[in-house]
């Protein structure tokens, strides 16, 4: 038997795909308390980890749309901790507001900076941030020590991040940091507990940039 004679793939288009698993999503997920605005971030970041119980223990500070969406129509950098998180986010989609993704963790500057005071990439990776991308979108999926240090910064007033979207995974200080990050009278989007990482933080990111490009 042919394989290939018997099992033809079915041509489904890849918006079909999607429309599907955001209905699914919307009817299981059932009741809840997130708002108009809030429910696109949520959607995607549920259809990138197929996690509902993730997706219910998102966090958002009441500015943060507004925020992420100026922040977008205005050309603000992006800035993610890792390359993963990087290479995920919709550039194009960015570019076309004047806006680009940046990450520092791997500069050399950074590299010897974290050498010589014996600490991590992450931490200082957003020190050099916080100077280069004022009223920025701040993307952490994957490094507590980064989120722990930019809000830090945040509250010694030596960053001004427009939002901070902040999803590390783990088991140490994840869940941690994000608890201290929704306590920050910045607007922020998060999550309880450890789950996290750098498909759902991504995920945040592109739907605020969509819902940017709204009219």
């Amino acid at each position: 038997m042919d394989f290939r004679t018997h099992f033809k793939p079915a041509t489904v288009q890849p918006q079909e795909i999607e429309g599907k698993s955001f209905q699914i999503i919307t009817e299981e997920l059932g009741e809840h308390s997130f708002t108009e605005e809030q429910y696109p971030v949520v959607q995607r970041v549920i259809h990138a980890s197929a996690d509902f119980e993730l997706g219910r223990s998102l966090i958002f500070h009441p500015d943060a749309i507004r925020a992420g969406i100026e922040a977008v129509r205005t050309g603000k950098r992006v800035v993610a901790d890792v390359q993963m998180v990087q290479v995920g986010i919709s550039k194009a989609r960015l570019e076309k507001f004047g806006g680009d993704v940046k990450v520092y963790i791997s500069d050399p500057d950074v590299v010897e900076e974290a050498k010589r005071l014996n600490t991590t990439r992450a931490i200082v990776s957003m020190r050099k941030a916080a100077k280069e991308a004022e009223g920025g979108i701040f993307a952490i999926g994957n490094a507590p020590t980064a989120l722990l240090e930019l809000i830090r910064l945040v509250k010694e007033g030596e960053a001004r991040p427009g939002l901070i979207i902040g999803m590390p995974v783990g088991f140490v200080s994840a869940a941690e940091s994000k608890e201290e990050l929704a306590k920050l009278d910045v607007p922020f989007i998060t999550n309880r507990g450890r789950k996290g990482g750098s498909a759902v933080t991504v995920a945040a990111v592109n739907a605020i940039i969509r819902m940017g490009e709204q009219v």
